[in-house]
């Protein structure tokens, strides 16, 4: 006997996020986290729509009602098309798993899948000149607040180019503060990696840690919020963010640049390539799976366009003489008119 409505969503969902996602799957509690609040907001969505949330059925997670949702993200949240496309790969994952566990939802879930994702606008990435760099750690007052704290996070950061969650995650034990000098970093799909630190670096976080009190085989977290409790992802772009104002008023640069704590990861890439680290390194450096991933980087740094400008020879030479239109020209201005 097929089992009521409710329980098969309810049903669905706690294998998706308890067996599905974290067992087979073994995605990352941030993601896990990503996912939760784009179903979250589904299933809000159109419960506002047809009443109880309770009351919801794998029925009305229908095409149109998604689409109805993707609309809404846009227009009404004001998300942008990545953001939408994210909340998309959430619902997309959750229908294939469920067309695979459910067959009599396996039509419905074929239908959700075709739901095409946005292509979306490449902007510019934007990253920390090193004079910059500089100018925000110079801004960083070592001796008031949490000082301290905030120069070691922000060394660390500029020196390995790890992600966020990497940098919150990591345990006291996993820095190594006598030479040679290195952090281990887990990074996504829980994969392990040793990246090098500069002895100044090494030396922050070993007066961190001491001022703290924390011996060296103690297993604590390195980097804490005013409660004493784990620093978070958004703790980290509220510091950087303060920092980065205050060396802006003698580095006016800044003010001009949208910058985050994933433009730390993209200066130290391109610091890297800068100074002749062949990309291979810098992919396991930052922990990308593919060094295709790596070379987005070589985009991004003008250094490295204006030298290859300098080795091409020009192609024009002397002034090319405009032709004459001999064809229609209410034609040509309606072509331009579109």
């Amino acid at each position: 006997m097929k089992p009521p409505q409710t329980l098969t969503l309810a049903l669905a969902l706690q294998g998706f996020f308890n067996d599905y996602l974290p067992q087979q799957r073994a995605l990352s509690r941030h993601t896990l986290q990503s996912y939760r609040d784009s179903l979250k907001l589904l299933l809000c969505f159109v419960a506002g729509k047809n009443g109880d949330l309770n009351r919801l059925n794998v029925e009305q997670l229908d095409v149109a009602r998604i689409n109805a949702f993707l609309c809404s993200l846009e227009t009404t949240r004001r998300n942008r098309v990545s953001t939408r496309n994210v909340r998309l790969s959430a619902i997309h994952s959750f229908f294939r798993y469920l067309g695979g566990r459910c067959p009599e939802y396996l039509e419905q879930a074929g239908r959700i899948l075709s739901i095409p994702f946005k292509r979306t606008g490449s902007r510019e990435i934007e990253h920390f000149q090193a004079d910059e760099i500089q100018a925000v750690m110079k801004a960083v007052e070592r001796e008031r607040g949490n000082g301290e704290r905030d120069l070691a996070l922000l060394g660390l950061m500029f020196n390995t180019g790890a992600r966020v969650s990497e940098i919150v995650g990591l345990q006291s034990t996993d820095l190594h503060l006598v030479a040679p000098y290195t952090v281990l970093l887990r990074g996504k799909g829980r994969k392990e990696r040793t990246c090098p630190i500069w002895p100044e670096t090494a030396s922050l976080l070993k007066r961190l840690l001491e001022r703290r009190g924390v011996p060296p085989t103690q297993s604590v977290a390195v980097f804490l919020n005013g409660r004493d409790s784990r620093l978070t992802r958004f703790g980290v772009r509220l510091i950087l963010k303060k920092h980065v104002q205050n060396a802006a008023q003698q580095h006016p640069s800044l003010k001009r640049k949208r910058l985050h704590p994933h433009s730390v990861r993209h200066s130290t890439a391109v610091h890297l390539l800068r100074s002749g680290v062949d990309l291979s390194t810098i992919a396991h450096w930052l922990g990308h799976v593919s060094v295709n991933t790596t070379h987005k980087y070589l985009a991004i740094d003008p250094d490295a366009k204006q030298a290859a400008l300098a080795k091409a020879k020009p192609l024009l030479k002397g002034r090319r003489q405009p032709g004459k239109w001999s064809k229609n020209r209410n034609l040509i201005a309606w072509l331009e008119a579109l």
